[in-house]
């Protein structure tokens, strides 16, 4: 008997990529799984072999397609997934599990920092805690710098008490979900939703590994402020209802106390505790009051734009041919 087809069949994984700015990591990234297309084994015994690379363009500004089509036809284990415009890395995730088949499926960033040699790892973390996710836990500091990652830490540290069952501290761009798990989450997560917390509603048991995260290739972040700001308040919008219910709290507690610190105005004012002019008592508390009301009505405005987002249809994403294949090619051809 071939000592290769002995024992359990190896675990079929698909890695996932999401390519926004990867015309300089990308082809190392690539290099670096090719040996893991051929059956081996993982650090505890296991047979695992990596099926598929799905490489999503995301319609980046540096060229990235260019990369992906030179390594699509140079391997017949590269898919593309085209997208018609910038969705967004999540929106590109999904994308990428829609389109795979494998057992398991491995979700990388483009730029490096995440090692293909821990594959093993993450499934034999699996395995061992009969985990449906696996997350990458940072062994050493991500290298982000000191205010990004204090912010990111912030972050999940409030969301994780948003969001009841999605431990967000865990959450981590290097992960492993069992392929059925994964497809069926993004088979039904709408525009908005925050990746992580979509597959907390649905993952029975969540594990973490340590690994460490080297360092970002030589290109920028692809998130600026503004987009690690949206980044999180999706992260916020998608923990649930938590949010709506701050606000009733706050209402409620608002009509409970009004009607006291009005009692210890006035018992103060026929004691002459103090003078308290009348006018700019009133504007501090009609200005509080009034800022209150706005941010009820700015977090409501933004659960109603979700959930009409939803209505009307809007594509989380839309997978499309190469243009190069399409009438936007013709002149190349």
């Amino acid at each position: 008997m071939d000592p290769e087809s002995a024992g359990p069949p190896p675990h079929r994984v698909s890695v996932v990529v999401p390519v926004y700015q990867g015309r300089s990591t990308l082809p190392a990234l690539v290099a670096e799984i090719a040996p893991l297309t051929r059956v081996g084994t993982t650090p505890g015994g296991r047979r695992f072999v990596v099926e598929e690379v799905v490489l999503v363009d995301d319609c980046g500004p540096d060229g990235s397609d260019v990369v992906v089509r030179e390594l699509a036809a140079a391997h017949d284990w590269v898919r593309p997934v085209w997208l018609s415009r910038n969705f967004g890395q999540h929106a590109a995730t999904l994308a990428g599990i829609s389109a795979s088949g494998g057992e398991w499926v491995v979700t990388m960033d483009e730029d490096g920092q995440h090692d293909p040699a821990h594959i093993g790892v993450l499934v034999d973390t699996a395995m061992d805690e009969q985990a449906d996710v696996v997350y990458a836990r940072p062994s050493n500091e991500p290298p982000h710098g000191a205010a990004r990652n204090l912010a990111s830490r912030s972050a999940k540290w409030l969301v994780a008490r948003l969001a009841r069952g999605a431990r967000a501290s865990d959450f981590n761009s290097y992960r492993l979900v069992l392929g059925e798990v994964a497809r069926s989450v993004a088979a039904y997560a709408g525009p908005g939703i925050y990746l992580d917390v979509a597959i907390s509603w649905v993952a029975r048991r969540v594990a973490t590994v340590p690994l460490p995260m080297r360092a970002e290739g030589d290109r920028p972040s692809g998130y600026d402020v503004h987009r690690l700001v949206s980044h999180f308040w999706r992260l916020v919008l998608s923990s649930g209802t938590t949010p709506l219910r701050w606000v009733s709290f706050t209402g409620a507690a608002s009509i409970v106390l009004a009607p006291l610190i009005g009692v210890v105005l006035v018992l103060g004012k026929a004691a002459r505790w103090w003078e308290a002019p009348g006018w700019t008592s009133t504007m501090v508390l009609l200005m509080a009051a009034t800022g209150a009301i706005l941010f009820a009505l700015g977090v409501i405005a933004e659960y109603v734009g979700m959930a009409v987002n939803m209505a009307m249809g809007k594509p989380l994403y839309l997978p499309v041919r190469d243009r190069r294949d399409g009438p936007l090619g013709r002149d190349d051809a």
